[in-house]
């Protein structure tokens, strides 16, 4: 009897337990199936808007594109023209500034501060638009520059501090190339820019002297291995005078032991030396080249710049989609103020 009551309880808790897993089911289905309904109702209602208010939206972008294409035949042509940079020293930051305020110069419209800061005609310097600059980012430059942190900072630090920290914390600043953007209504002026642009940072006194001394110990370091270089050279030398001077003495009888059983010499471990100076001297041959000046250029400013084309850079398309979007704001917020009057009815 007792058994009987027992599994007529466990089939009751079972039935139980599947009709909320049931409820549950459902319950979430719904929800999947309500979100849906969201999604379309509310592409409807977009939909019907539009419909409602085609004419009005086209005319508005229609005057907007009219307005953009007037303006964009007033403005004429721009061309622009790229310089790519690697600054040295942390120059970086400095020469960012320097980029940000010619573009400063050219917003406010201050031509004299132009003229003065090229040294170029007024009317020149007027044609100027726009000045930017940003780096060029390769997932090769946080590599190089981690496994540089890693190999210069101790155990502790490594450990606290991941590669994916150490990303984000990168900043524009980090990366080895950088590339200047000029805008103009003129094509051919760009080549009177890079000299000033370029030596506006490098002429500052902290720079010049960091890369002085940097290029000064490079060529003591330089000549050091090089004395190196001819010290082991003579070595060499001598070591074989005397290897063949030991050899004349076994010939004649003579049993030397010159080395035992090791199985390098000194003649091999003064070649080992040798290879790795000649290595350390090309890397410093590199870094010299590298250093030599505050900023490295890597390409020049076209002589000839290139006409900037594009629909983003066009006023009637940019004017157009303005026309079109304060249209739809303002039939937006007329229906918004219709919701509210009916809604305090």
């Amino acid at each position: 009897m007792s058994t009987n009551q027992k599994n007529n309880e466990e089939e009751v808790d079972l039935g139980s337990l599947f009709l909320i897993i049931g409820k549950g089911f459902s319950k979430f289905f719904n929800f999947i199936g309500n979100i849906f309904k969201g999604i379309f109702h509310g592409v409807i209602i977009i939909l019907i808007f539009l419909k409602s208010n085609i004419v009005k939206i086209g005319i508005a972008a229609l005057l907007g594109g009219v307005i953009g294409l007037f303006l964009e035949v007033k403005k004429g042509d721009t061309y622009k023209s790229e310089l790519l940079v690697k600054p040295n020293f942390n120059s970086t930051r400095q020469l960012y500034e320097n980029i940000n305020y010619y573009n400063n110069l050219v917003k406010q419209k201050d031509t004299a501060g132009l003229v003065k800061a090229f040294k170029l005609d007024k009317l020149v310097a007027a044609s100027l638009k726009e000045f930017t600059i940003e780096p060029i980012e390769t997932e090769n430059d946080i590599i190089n520059s981690y496994n540089g942190f890693v190999s210069s900072a101790d155990t502790t630090s490594i450990k606290s501090y991941s590669f994916i920290e150490f990303k984000k914390a990168f900043t524009a600043y980090d990366y080895r190339l950088h590339q200047v953007t000029v805008t103009s209504t003129q094509n051919n002026i760009f080549g009177k820019l890079e000299d000033v642009i370029i030596s506006s940072v490098a002429s500052n006194k902290y720079f010049h002297r960091i890369k002085e001394l940097s290029n000064k110990n490079l060529n003591r370091t330089d000549s050091l291995y090089r004395q190196n270089l001819t010290q082991i050279d003579s070595l060499r030398k001598v070591y074989m005078e005397v290897m063949l001077d030991e050899a004349k003495k076994q010939t004649n009888g003579t049993s030397i032991d010159l080395g035992g059983k090791k199985t390098t010499t000194k003649e091999l471990d003064l070649f080992a030396t040798s290879r790795k100076i000649n290595a350390d001297l090309k890397n410093i041959t590199s870094e010299k080249a590298t250093n030599y000046d505050v900023i490295n250029i890597i390409s020049n400013f076209q002589p000839i710049g290139t006409k900037v084309k594009g629909v983003t850079k066009n006023y009637a398309f940019l004017l157009g989609l303005v026309g079109a979007g304060l249209m739809t704001l303002l039939l937006l917020l007329g229906l918004l103020n219709r919701y509210l009057a009916n809604y305090k009815e």
